[in-house]
């Protein structure tokens, strides 16, 4: 319904209610049962059951189970103990736990939006005032609202006097809108301009008005923003979609390497049963088990970084989303800006303009001092802190005035105010007169084209020129100019009117103003810039200022496009998905729009984090691949919605938290690099010993014990590592680029092949070969040197995966301490678990000569030797070609 546009009259007759006595009890009730309470539907949560139903289904996890099912089958049947089974259930229910653990960090966004709906709310019914529950206000019912009120739903204005409304959370304006009942207004208008509506979840900061609800719950713009997060679908991170295809990719190997090995194996002449026991041991091969906790370990251990920069993340693989964000979608108010309205320039007529940072003359002083008395703005003191309050224009005033080290207080002492004219937004002027030492002065100060200036004054002619010319430097700088003039009088005027006081003016001057860029805006877009980063500026506030603000801070270069909401209203999907990567800055756009660009960058390919603050921006960061509030000026709306929220409200901390979500996802691919290398050589060596009918070199709970103390205690210290120097130099990773990009899976390949061999060296020799006269050759011998090898083997290659290019001994074995203690407990468990009686027998090894121990340590440091090689030879060519590293 085109409320904004309609006659009153037409209003109340659709809405069958009357302008002064209002709807009936009866009437009110007959609509609350139609329409229902003015309440926001909440979105359905999911249960810890469907939680852990999800975990469970992951392709990963049902192999395991799988492989425990057999595992458990065979040891009733077979007798081959609980051991196995219980190990494999216990990594599945540690994963499950961390999991569910995760997901429970639920959102609340709806939650926060019914609480910003004011408990109570004045109404008239039965032609009589009364409070009631705002959850029980119907369309029709007419409502009184004050300074200090919070409207409770949307609602057209009957009548308003000097009305400000303070709407940033919805429109993303830095200044209160003035209201006025009397205004035409159209429906293609945005919502910052349809000035005859009052929006749900808004403040009254100044005067008041008289208005008859048209929309509660659902139907209020505050509903519109609850739809849009009911049905914005949080996607999948891009780790999380690798790790998926991962999984996918590792159960397609399990599947093909069971198959091939158990026809091998009936083809060798060995039983169905003992080949499902292989089947489990390659199940057990093929999956990394302690991959997802130490994905969730290294992520949140970059969670505790950001905390200490200041930005707390909500969302686990939030971290590693940010660390590949390619696209940062910025609202402009109180994120990239202050959210402070600053002068920044004064002109005092026979003057040149003059920076708010320039020492003042007498007259620039005077002017000021003016513009001081003229404003309603307090300070108050809350332990021991001064605090401006009042409209952002006053308020600019009067921390200037403090600035150039004068007090306000002192002023009204020096020249008390006898008389005011409120600001009315028909006249867009605000009067007030003042005692002298020598009589009266009236000050009015407002809109400059409404000052009315004395034609015979000798300066009006003369300055009037002159003043265009300021005003319209000012206005070209997205300045909010604000002008005054004033007379003085001997005696006090009888008639204390707009007629007598606001008529023939001395013209004083003019003072611009703006919310200004933070301090550290400029360098953070710059620095996102050098990692690849496009920054974007999405505002509710006017094209004029937006685009100002954003050409001085970087964002709007030369050729690139800044476009308005009605612009992009015009532009099809697929005509935005085409432009959007020419557009750095959108002004006065909607909730809806700003959804939009998130999904025209994400159809491009991108990954996109949106920063906001208001209520206005929560769909969109909800929509986005991380979205980021503000923890300071943030609404709990769009806390609510983000994924990560900036604790000191500073654009630059998102720089930070991009490199520590690289950090994170660089430690995670060394992660893979560690884990896969030894699971792939496992299924290697595997089905290349039963091919060549040497039997099993390991089994499946020697293989488990390799997998979760070898690969899992070294690997967990893995998140613990530094950035490579050269990270936030580097473009983001594509979307589309898979977990084995950027030779990832040759590494792997190699080194699983190097594992391979040593490790079945190491077997055949135990096997076959007779080398101690303490020892003989046999199966059992065979395995227990296998098993060493390919233990050891791993967990010295943690020293390998710390660093792409940089040598281990450059780095240094203890710059991670952690690490390197753990990899010395994971040595010291296989050396215990093979020379143990205990221990040796519940893990199936035998004992070891001298000799036997000596081949075993040189093979298990040859992958060391290796890749250290190999990275000498990476830094020979990266110098040959001039790059640093």
């Amino acid at each position: 319904m085109k409320w904004m546009e309609r006659k009153l009259e037409d209003i109340f007759k659709a809405l069958k209610t009357n302008r002064e006595n209002g709807l009936s009890s009866k009437q009110a009730a007959e609509v609350l049962q139609q329409k229902g309470y003015n309440e926001f539907e909440e979105e359905k949560k999911e249960g810890i059951g469907a939680k852990l139903l999800h975990q469970l289904s992951e392709v990963t996890t049902i192999i395991l189970l799988v492989a425990a099912l057999i595992s458990t089958y065979l040891a009733v049947t077979e007798g081959h103990g609980y051991a196995e089974p219980l190990v494999i259930i216990a990594i599945v229910a540690l994963n499950a736990v961390l999991g569910i653990r995760q997901e429970l960090s639920a959102e609340k966004a709806l939650d926060a939006l019914k609480n910003m709906n004011t408990p109570a709310a004045k109404v008239v019914r039965d032609g009589i005032l009364q409070p009631i529950n705002s959850k029980e206000l119907v369309p029709g019912d007419i409502i009184v609202l004050e300074a200090g009120d919070m409207i409770p739903a949307d609602a057209r204005l009957i009548e308003s006097s000097n009305l400000l409304v303070e709407e940033s959370a919805l429109t993303g304006e830095s200044v209160p809108s003035e209201k006025n009942a009397r205004a035409e207004v159209k429906e293609s208008d945005p919502l910052g301009d349809r000035v005859n509506m009052l929006f749900s979840g808004c403040l009254v900061t100044n005067g008041r008005g008289r208005a008859v609800v048209v929309a509660t719950g659902m139907e209020t713009e505050m509903g519109k923003i609850a739809s849009l997060l009911n049905n914005t679908k949080k996607s999948k991170t891009p780790l999380q979609q690798r790790l998926i295809e991962l999984g996918k990719k590792l159960s397609l190997v399990a599947v093909v390497s069971g198959v091939i090995i158990f026809g091998i194996g009936l083809l060798h002449g060995e039983t169905i049963m003992e080949m499902l026991m292989t089947a489990v041991s390659l199940a057990v091969a093929a999956v990394p088990e302690t991959l997802p906790v130490i994905v969730t370990v290294t992520l949140a251990f970059g969670i505790q970084n950001m905390v200490r920069k200041n930005a707390i993340i909500r969302r686990i693989p939030a971290v590693e989303a940010l660390g590949s964000a390619s696209v940062i979608c910025s609202d402009k108010t109180g994120t990239l800006t202050q959210n402070q309205m600053t002068i920044k320039q004064v002109w005092a007529v026979s003057h040149e303009p003059k920076a708010d940072t320039e020492a003042f003359n007498d007259t620039e002083t005077e002017l000021l001092t003016m513009f001081s008395l003229a404003s309603n703005a307090s300070i108050e003191l809350n332990n021991g802190e001064e605090t401006i309050i009042g409209d952002p224009t006053e308020t600019a005033i009067i921390r200037l005035l403090h600035q150039k080290g004068m007090k306000k207080s002192e002023l009204e002492a020096k020249y008390p105010r006898v008389h005011e004219l409120p600001f009315d937004s028909s006249r867009k002027l605000m009067t007030t007169v003042h005692r002298t030492e020598d009589g009266y002065i009236s000050i009015t100060k407002g809109a400059f084209d409404r000052i009315p200036l004395d034609p015979h004054a000798s300066c009006t002619n003369e300055y009037q020129v002159r003043a265009n010319e300021v005003h319209d430097k000012f206005a070209e700088q997205a300045l909010r100019v604000l002008a005054l003039g004033y007379k003085h009088y001997e005696e006090l005027p009888e008639q204390l009117d707009a007629a007598v006081l606001e008529q023939g003016l001395r013209f004083a001057g003019l003072v611009g103003m703006i919310d200004p860029p933070r301090p550290e805006s400029k360098a953070a877009v710059q620095a996102a810039m050098d990692a690849g980063i496009k920054t974007v500026m999405i505002t509710g506030d006017h094209m004029a200022t937006a685009s100002a603000i954003a050409r001085e801070i970087g964002i709007l270069k030369e050729g690139d496009l800044a476009i308005s909401g009605a612009e992009l209203e015009r532009m099809s999907n697929e005509e935005l998905k085409q432009k959007v990567r020419q557009i750095s800055v959108y002004g006065r756009v909607s909730p809806e729009d700003k959804i939009r660009i998130v999904q025209a960058w994400q159809a491009n390919g991108e990954v996109v984090a949106m920063t906001g603050d208001g209520v206005n921006d929560a769909p969109a960061l909800k929509a986005a691949d991380v979205g980021t509030a503000m923890g300071i000026t943030g609404t709990d709306v769009a806390k609510s919605a983000s994924d990560m929220v900036l604790t000191d409200d500073n654009f630059a901390t998102i720089v930070d938290a991009v490199a520590e979500g690289r950090r994170v996802y660089e430690n995670i691919r060394k992660t893979l690099y560690f884990l896969l290398s030894c699971n792939f050589s496992e299924i290697m060596i595997m089905i290349i010993a039963v091919a060549f009918g040497w039997g099993l070199p390991v089994i499946a709970i020697q293989l488990l014990l390799i997998n979760v103390v070898a690969d899992g205690i070294p690997g967990f210290c893995l998140s613990r590592e530094k950035m490579e120097p050269d990270t936030m130099r580097q473009k983001p990773v594509s979307k589309y680029a898979g977990i084995f990009s950027n030779g990832l899976g040759k590494k792997i390949a190699l080194q699983a092949s190097l594992y391979t061999v040593l490790t079945l060296l190491g077997f055949y020799i135990g096997k076959f070969v007779h080398i101690s006269d303490q020892v003989s050759t046999s199966h059992e011998v065979g395995q227990t040197m296998a098993f060493v090898i390919l233990g050891w083997s791993s967990v010295v290659h943690i020293f390998n995966v710390r660093s792409n290019t940089q040598s281990i001994f450059t780095i240094g074995f203890m710059s991670n301490r952690s690490l390197f203690w753990c990899a010395m407990l994971s040595i010291a468990i296989i050396f215990g678990i093979a020379i143990i009686p205990a221990l040796m027998e519940i893990f199936q090894l035998v004992s070891l000569s001298f000799t036997h121990w000596v081949i075993v340590t040189i093979l298990s440091i040859v992958p060391l030797i290796v890749v250290e090689l190999a990275k000498l030879s990476r830094r020979k060519k990266l110098r040959a070609q001039g790059q640093s590293i």
